[in-house]
């Protein structure tokens, strides 16, 4: 057998090899159907390596095009990517111009993958202090995935959680004070569906990288009873080997939602 022959034959018995564990590792437990990731590390990542902060936010991007992929091959129905907080404005002018030029570009150039991929993007924040032409490119790719159903992709942009819940308390005073709804009526649903994530589920698993363990002001509403798993990798490496990682963790835990399994009743 030649040399390229037996290379050859080494790599499909190694993708075989490959496809036979992630089958494996698919049906051996449920998997969450909603995971959100606070995507942090990417200056430090560089700033470790003696690169600028903007080569950290460049490689993320690149995590991000790796995540969404895993996202779709584990059969992941929705995933959510913190990738600009309403408190980002407070860093340098550059860096922000930087972090909003890395939107325009992944939307420029992944969009049509995307749809390819049956990927439906979400875009959850405000819009105010956002450019018009970025504003222009996000609402096109949001109708022309519309119809897609391979994974719900919903991207935190200039969001922030308590604004969020501000603005929903505040809208539905509104209605109080017009005669449009009884106070009585208002129910944690009834809030829910004035959030800006009205309509799609609430996540079932966090992921932070970084080593930093806190929510910094992501789905404080929505992750109530979510599990949060935090990983001491920066965002720029992660991928399909972390994912998998955090989704094993995800499920070795006991979800209770408050109540009492049947083994530990009694």
């Amino acid at each position: 057998m030649g040399a390229c022959s037996a290379a050859a034959l080494a790599r499909d018995i190694r993708l075989m090899n490959e496809h036979k564990q992630s089958l494996s590792w698919r049906s051996s437990a449920p998997i969450p159907r909603h995971v959100a990731i606070i995507m942090d590390g990417n200056g430090r990542w560089a700033e470790r390596r003696g690169l600028p902060r903007s080569a950290g936010h460049s490689m993320g991007v690149e995590a991000v095009r790796r995540t969404v992929r895993a996202a779709i091959e584990l059969g992941l129905q929705y995933l959510t990517i913190f990738s600009f907080s309403s408190e980002n404005w407070s860093r340098p002018a550059s860096e922000v111009d930087e972090l909003m030029g890395l939107m325009r570009r992944f939307i420029r150039r992944d969009l049509a993958e995307l749809h390819k991929n049956g990927v439906r993007i979400h875009v959850i924040g405000e819009r105010d202090r956002v450019d018009r032409e970025l504003l222009q490119l996000i609402d096109e790719g949001i109708a022309l995935t519309a119809h897609n159903t391979a994974l719900n992709l919903v991207i935190a942009f200039n969001y922030g959680s308590r604004a969020e819940i501000a603005k929903a308390a505040r809208q539905l005073a509104e209605r109080a004070r017009d005669g449009q709804l009884d106070p009585a009526s208002i129910t944690p649903e009834a809030f829910a569906a004035v959030l800006d994530t009205h309509g799609l589920p609430d996540p079932d698993l966090v992921i932070r990288t970084s080593g930093e363990l806190r929510l910094s002001n992501f789905l404080l509403w929505q992750s109530a009873y979510a599990e949060l798993v935090f990983l001491d990798a920066f965002w720029p490496e992660f991928g399909r080997e972390l994912l998998e990682q955090a989704i094993d963790e995800f499920r070795r835990r006991n979800r209770r939602f408050g109540g009492v399994t049947a083994r530990s009743a009694g």
